[in-house]
């Protein structure tokens, strides 16, 4: 196979990538804004420009119970994900969107869906299970179907190679996604046993506008007796909390960049924010940590995992009891993928660059080789 067209739609922008047989980039695009319509005058450009396409994979984000590994495209696939849509309403239209586009445009191309929950499928059950009325989980399937699913595995994957000296069977790493939304995943040789977003990728880490977890019994407390509505608490949870809302600056910005420049100015609030969403972070990583029983690599990717060291600092600074150590002038000036752990440490901490491109075009060759 040549090539592999890459399609990642996000909710606002649309990410193309052709990855050659050694996943060299060889073509990209970026459309952003993006409307979600499959007809977009710089997708349509792009796509009929496109020769020597051997398959293409799409990144969808919920596969609900049906979809737990990347699957061929047929009629019947894209209807399913379609009947998703109320699992994830902002994600699946736009991936639908970018399948039809790409079907009309390589008509003869293979296509693939890879799936972000699909990586956590196999989640044991203490793991994915909530303690819910047992009728309630059988009637709506309830589970914790976790999310990020593409990049934790590439960033587990690339971390057993950067630790070729250890057994990549039971290598435990845990690995962090931070960027607008945030996830952690625990996982041991290869498999996904524990993440931290759930049924919706509401629970969880603090993020840039999404509350993380909270107490349902605060949300039951704002419907009955805050006097908001639905779809005031829906709202406010997922674009107006987090980094947001602990902040307060001015337009409502969660960009943890912009929240760090008015901390340093003395905003109190933006102090505050870090300073929750760093606890809230190494909470998470300790769990993880446990859920494998011990942890020999520390993952780091994401746009902010990648690119603020500040927040690597604060997020090992009190994880020395699992073995967690970074040299401060290597974390300072870390570019992926490199190791910036302390001499001696035992537990390795690696900067890697999220990937998906490269998880999706593997997972998109293993289908259609499997025939």
């Amino acid at each position: 196979m040549t090539s592999v067209l890459v399609v990642n739609a996000g909710s606002s922008s649309l990410k193309l990538r052709v990855l050659g047989p050694a996943d060299a980039v060889t073509a990209s695009a970026d459309v952003s804004p993006w409307d979600g319509r499959p007809d977009d005058p710089g997708l349509r450009r792009f796509l009929d420009g496109l020769t020597g396409i051997g398959a293409a994979g799409h990144r969808v984000v919920h596969g609900g119970h049906r979809f737990t590994a990347a699957t061929l495209i047929d009629d019947g696939v894209v209807a399913g994900i379609g009947e998703l849509t109320d699992l994830a309403p902002l994600h699946q239209p736009r991936a639908l969107a970018g399948i039809e586009a790409v079907r009309a445009a390589l008509p003869q191309v293979p296509a693939v869906a890879c799936f972000d929950t699909a990586f956590h499928a196999g989640l044991p059950a203490a793991a994915a299970a909530y303690a819910l009325p047992a009728g309630w989980t059988r009637r709506f399937g309830l589970r914790r179907f976790g999310f990020h699913g593409l990049s934790h595995a590439y960033a587990a994957r690339r971390a057993a190679q950067i630790c070729a000296d250890s057994d990549a069977e039971r290598l435990r790493v845990v690995t962090c996604h931070l960027g607008a939304g945030s996830s952690l995943a625990a996982v041991k040789g290869g498999r996904c046993v524990d993440t931290t977003m759930g049924f919706t990728p509401l629970e969880g880490l603090v993020m840039a506008t999404r509350s993380g977890t909270v107490d349902p019994g605060l949300v039951l407390w704002l419907l009955r007796h805050g006097g908001l509505t639905l779809d005031e608490v829906a709202g406010g949870l997922e674009f107006s909390a987090g980094l947001a809302g602990l902040a307060e600056l001015p337009g409502g910005s969660g960009d943890l960049r912009d929240v760090r420049l008015a901390a340093a100015r003395g905003n109190p609030q933006a102090r505050l924010a870090i300073e929750v969403h760093a606890h809230r972070l190494r909470a998470g990583i300790a769990a993880m940590a446990a859920a494998l029983d011990g942890l020999d690599a520390l993952v780091f990717t994401g746009g902010i995992g990648e690119h603020q060291a500040e927040t690597r600092a604060e997020a090992t600074a009190g994880l020395g009891f699992l073995g967690v150590a970074v040299d401060q002038i290597g974390n300072a000036s870390a570019r992926p993928d490199c190791d910036i752990s302390a001499p001696g440490a035992p537990v390795r901490t690696l900067v890697i660059a999220a990937r998906e491109d490269i998880e999706v075009a593997r997972q998109t060759r293993a289908v259609l080789a499997a025939g």
